[in-house]
């Protein structure tokens, strides 16, 4: 099965999962395409930022960019991940850039690409101008249990809600946003560190290994599991946490750590 791969990040699940993808040689990657994450509509975009700002407060706000590094850099600091563009150089894949997700460059690569199937590993919202190019559709891999932890961060929505699992989802990309019918769910533990902030990152990188196996699964058992995929039910969307509601992650994890024995 040939598999085009869309990202929006050099150093994310892309780059950490095609490594995977070759070794099992469960696809050919036709192309990875990386989005620039151009902002076509500035004003609309601001207008986006102000609403959820007025919903999670400033101080909400300005701790959901402090958090983001834990999902980044810390958890890069634990787990190696070689640079996209050097790694398909190196594994001879056809590599190139567009100036967003949704651009018109997207669909023309996508065509080009001739694939049977779009993999989303890292980007947000994929119009069914680009979904609908490859043969069976896309899939991507949500970092969260699906339909209860729709649009969710990873990890701190689970810890929120008195929960020492967190887990990956591998979905069909509708017109919706994380609302596609499931091909593989799995739980992954939380490992519980001595800060909530470790506790993210350490996390982070079981996820991330877990949902590359998903993954391979997925694609070696792909017609029986796509055949078989199964509809969301009712879901729970989330943001970026309030002041409160962080309060609130923080002082369950120390309730589940105490728990959990670390």
């Amino acid at each position: 099965m040939k598999v085009i791969i869309l990202t929006s990040s050099r150093y994310g699940t892309a780059a950490h999962h095609i490594p995977y993808l070759i070794e099992s040689g469960s696809c050919e990657i036709s192309m990875v395409v990386l989005s620039d994450g151009i902002i076509k509509n500035k004003n609309k975009h601001r207008k986006r930022k102000l609403q959820k700002v007025f919903k999670i407060g400033i101080l909400g706000a300005l701790n959901g960019i402090r958090m983001r590094k834990w999902f980044n850099e810390d958890m890069e600091a634990l787990k190696k991940i070689d640079e996209l563009e050097s790694l398909c150089k190196e594994k001879n894949i056809p590599f190139y850039t567009t100036p967003n997700v949704n651009s018109r460059e997207t669909v023309e690569l996508f065509q080009k690409s001739n694939a049977d199937l779009g993999l989303s590993l890292g980007n947000g919202y994929i119009g069914k101008k680009i979904f609908s190019i490859p043969k069976y559709g896309m899939l991507n891999i949500h970092h969260e249990k699906l339909p209860e932890y729709q649009n969710a961060q990873s990890i701190i929505w689970q810890i929120y809600n008195m929960s020492d699992k967190t887990g990956f989802t591998i979905h069909k990309i509708d017109d919706r946003i994380d609302t596609g019918e499931i091909l593989l769910q799995e739980p992954v533990p939380i490992i519980f560190s001595e800060t909530l902030r470790k506790t993210v990152a350490k996390t982070s990188v079981a996820l991330l290994e877990a949902s590359a196996k998903g993954l391979v699964k997925v694609l070696k058992d792909f017609d029986n599991l796509f055949k078989n995929s199964l509809p969301q039910g009712k879901g729970h969307s989330y943001t970026t946490p309030s002041i409160w509601q962080f309060i609130r992650i923080h002082k369950n994890y120390k309730k589940l750590r105490r728990k959990s024995g670390q």
